[in-house]
């Protein structure tokens, strides 16, 4: 398995690389690649650490899974390879994007662009087997997630953490709310989104107005 992660974050995840659930978390996703399609494409793995440095670091969003369907996830949550269609919470997401700050809704679904301007868009679990949601939970991913969180509350100041449905809100008990910024709404995808949980919630004009109270520069979403 490539640990493909910006220089910033070695030396804060270091510690966890050299645990024992780490060393068998990686013996396992090396087998699950060798012995079936997995997603993403194992380069992709730690795209979320590669894509935005731990120096950068301005706002945080926690997905679940990553897609399990053919060619679409590409390792930040949410974010499809630009030419796939929109999967039903990315349009809810951008749905909410064009009300809340009137911004037209993309045709490429990759949410690189978000990432390079210091938005960590991190999946509690980093790897899924094609076609089964879910099929890499519980092997050691979230206690990594866990502490990558816990790291940046701990080691940062002022980040803003979006965090969208009730599995988010529970990794969220580690975010120290008096150092950072926390907003909660339900999850984009259409079952949350169609009961009134997500549309409204104006989290991205929330996170610039936050941002630029605080002195820093606001995300171009």
């Amino acid at each position: 398995m490539q640990l493909n992660i910006a220089d910033s974050w070695k030396n804060i995840l270091q510690s966890e690389f050299d645990k024992p659930y780490f060393r068998s978390l990686v013996n396992f996703v090396k087998d699950e690649y060798n012995k079936t399609a997995c997603f993403p494409v194992e380069k992709d793995i730690f795209a979320a650490f590669s894509a935005c440095s731990f120096n950068d670091l301005k706002v945080v969003i926690i997905g679940q899974d990553p897609y399990h369907g053919v060619g679409q996830a590409n390792g930040l949550c949410f974010s499809v390879h630009d030419g796939m269609n929109h999967p039903p919470s990315l349009r809810n997401i951008f749905k909410e994007l064009e009300s809340d700050i009137q911004k037209p809704v993309p045709i490429s679904g990759d949410l690189s662009h978000w990432a390079t301007q210091g938005v960590l868009l991190l999946n509690a679990t980093l790897t899924v087997r094609a076609h089964e949601a879910g099929s890499h939970q519980k092997q050691g991913w979230e206690t990594f997630t866990d502490a990558v969180i816990s790291k940046i509350s701990k080691e940062k100041e002022g980040v803003v953490f979006l965090l969208w449905g009730g599995f988010a809100q529970k990794m969220g008990k580690k975010i120290d709310a008096k150092k950072h910024e926390i907003l909660t709404s339900g999850h984009p995808s259409p079952l949350s989104a169609n009961r009134g949980y997500w549309f409204g919630n104006k989290h991205f004009s929330k996170t610039n107005v936050f941002l630029e109270s605080i002195g820093k520069s606001t995300i171009d979403w």
